[in-house]
């Protein structure tokens, strides 16, 4: 996904399409679910694209990019942190509130969001356009994407499992379908990361359309499961507003401890944009094998939601950022 360009508000406040296309996904299941053996086509073709996915993320991760950012092994502590410890609390306090707050039904895809890792390109792009420490953002948003692949099933296994929302099961599948293959890319980078490269643009297309059809095998379960005589209009509501009220509070929070920390401008940039974004293209499959078929679904709604409000948010703020006109601390 490219990040927001630098032009007007409309530009800046545009819709991703990738995602039109997700949700398109999700109406096309909706209507047309795979059932029977068809699911049980779609649920293996899914794994393997699973497995097709993390395997590329692990080819396409520039470790060279993380070991060159321990220099600034403070801002990615606090990047870190606001990723795999705030969120996951807040993601949990939300969960908790009374269920006419918080749709009973979505609390496990809120507490899913919240364990997630960042985002790459998104936050490296928003950090560009805002003028911010871009390298330290390469290395804290790999850092993030490298950990999260172990992080993510374990705060999932800790904060779920013990709701019946994850299996023992599922927890082992993660180790095949998603650590195995992101192992095996990050071994392989060294001899295939230039073909990788070369070939982005034609792969980003695979990746995309892996991440389509798991969304689609995943809501089929869910659709035939009765997902949609579970929530309504008004869950759909205040999902959004839990989200806003998600993004805003953790926004302020990284900018408050950057503040309070004494980062320089540009590092507190790099600290806002990664550490305020969950990965809509690490969530998606990981949400196909952490949850029962008709549990992904749901699971993957918040995720959906809170990316779209996400690039929007960051799109305004990058803005003001790179309106400023101070240099405070500038790395390109």
């Amino acid at each position: 996904m490219r990040p927001p360009t630098s032009g007007g508000l409309f530009a800046r406040l545009k819709v991703d399409w990738y995602l039109v296309l997700i949700v398109a996904m999700v109406a096309v299941a909706s209507l047309l679910p795979a059932r029977g053996q068809a699911a049980d086509v779609f649920g293996w073709v899914a794994r393997i694209s699973i497995g097709l996915v993390f395997f590329l993320h692990g080819a396409r991760l520039p470790r060279e990019a993380v070991i060159r950012g321990l220099i600034h092994w403070r801002l990615h502590l606090t990047v870190l942190a606001a990723t795999f410890l705030l969120f996951p609390v807040l993601t949990l306090g939300l969960a908790a509130l009374p269920a006419w707050i918080t749709p009973p039904s979505l609390a496990a895809g809120i507490v899913f969001l919240g364990c997630l890792p960042s985002t790459i390109q998104s936050s490296i792009g928003f950090t560009a356009i805002a003028r911010g420490n871009v390298a330290a953002a390469v290395a804290a948003a790999s850092a993030s994407n490298l950990l999260g692949v172990a992080l993510t099933p374990l705060l999932v296994a800790l904060t779920l499992h013990a709701q019946g929302a994850v299996s023992v099961a599922s927890i082992q599948a993660i180790v095949l379908q998603l650590l195995v293959p992101f192992l095996a890319g990050q071994f392989l980078r060294r001899w295939i990361g230039g073909w990788v490269a070369a070939n982005a643009r034609a792969l980003s297309w695979l990746d995309r359309g892996s991440i389509l059809l798991v969304v689609y095998t995943a809501f089929s379960g869910a659709v035939v499961e009765g997902v949609w005589s579970r929530l309504g209009a008004f869950d759909i509501a205040r999902l959004v507003a839990l989200c806003c009220v998600l993004l805003a509070v953790v926004l302020t929070a990284t900018w408050l401890t950057a503040r309070t920390l004494g980062f320089e401008k540009a590092d507190e940039i790099a600290i806002v944009f990664c550490g305020s974004k969950k990965s809509l293209a690490s969530g998606v499959p990981m949400a196909a094998v952490l949850f029962p078929a008709g549990a992904a679904g749901l699971a993957l709604l918040p995720l959906m939601v809170f990316h779209q409000i996400q690039l929007m948010a960051c799109a305004v703020i990058a803005q003001a950022y790179a309106n400023r006109t101070d240099t405070e601390g500038e790395v390109r």
